[in-house]
């Protein structure tokens, strides 16, 4: 197979035009391996460690779904490499786009169906494998998508986790057709966890989803840092029972909309009559769930 290898820094991007480097990725046969060597955030946690992503287009994993999706690789040197699937819709970019982060159950046919659904509303999906394995009452909702490269499951809240998160926005930015100054984050569970860190900690993405997320306390205290518009979706039997937790009991989350509200931030937010893992079990909530992100990124990712 030949490929074709292109070093690309954000600095050099900022020069030429990211539409033209898209269509010079789409041209030809040949598929393009992308080496995006964006600079670093300075107020997110480095560890002395050089973490720019490098992209590459890969095979899909093993009895994986191949429909309407392309899946690419991202190596993040000294963390790992995370496998995810890029759907992207039709007609011409650059698209809003969304990086869907599974939950402690892990990476899933799931995700990658929810990516495909969401691109068939104008919208480039990611839904990326963040970290490796899964664990929980939660995983007999999901067909696990193995991707043993990446990184172990870290806290949500943890400088581990922000940094691999960073770096996968870094990544998917440089990908074709993203709008970069157009990316949300949707993040179930664990991953709502570290993407409401993420954005509390800086992080640059514009909107940010958190299904069936926990809520602990001490963010509540934590609102004023927040920056960008929250669409919370929950139900309201969250709990162990189906891979939730305490922190993920609907106590909790109404706590965390109110705080937002009162701090005068963007918040919107609907309950269902569903338990941690819903969105996987109930089609009427899946689908409504969908409606819910579509009219939400078109609201707060304006062209």
């Amino acid at each position: 197979m030949t490929w074709l290898v292109i070093h690309a820094s954000s600095q050099r991007l900022s020069r030429i035009s990211r539409r033209h480097l898209v269509r010079f990725l789409t041209i030809g046969a040949a598929p393009a391996l992308v080496v995006c060597s964006p600079r670093r955030p300075s107020h997110l946690p480095s560890g002395g460690q050089d973490t720019r992503p490098v992209v590459v287009g890969i095979d899909a994993p093993a009895g994986a779904d191949t429909r309407g999706v392309e899946w690419m690789k991202v190596t993040i040197p000294r963390v790992g490499s995370l496998r995810a699937a890029v759907a992207r819709p039709q007609g011409v970019g650059p698209f809003r786009t969304l990086v869907l982060l599974h939950g402690t159950h892990g990476f899933a046919e799931e995700y990658v169906s929810l990516a495909q659904e969401i691109s068939r509303h104008g919208i480039l999906a990611v839904a990326a494998c963040w970290f490796s394995g899964g664990t929980g009452l939660g995983t007999r909702f999901v067909t696990p998508i193995e991707c043993p490269e990446a990184p172990p499951m870290p806290r949500a809240a943890s400088a581990d986790a922000i940094r691999t998160l960073d770096a996968l926005v870094q990544a998917v930015r440089m990908l074709p057709d993203v709008r970069p100054d157009h990316l949300a984050l949707f993040g179930h569970s664990r991953g709502g966890g570290a993407a409401l860190h993420y954005v509390l900690g800086g992080g640059a993405v514009q909107a940010v989803v958190l299904n069936s997320a926990g809520y602990p306390h001490e963010l509540t205290g934590r609102v004023g840092d927040l920056r960008v518009p929250i669409l919370i979706l929950h139900g309201t039997a969250d709990g162990p029972a189906d891979g939730g937790s305490a922190l993920t009991r609907v106590e909790m989350a109404r706590t965390f909309e109110a705080s937002l509200r009162q701090a005068g931030k963007q918040v919107e937010a609907k309950y269902y009559e569903g338990g941690h893992n819903s969105i996987f079990s109930d089609s009427a909530q899946y689908h409504d769930e969908v409606q819910q992100i579509v009219a939400f990124l078109a609201r707060e990712l304006l062209d």
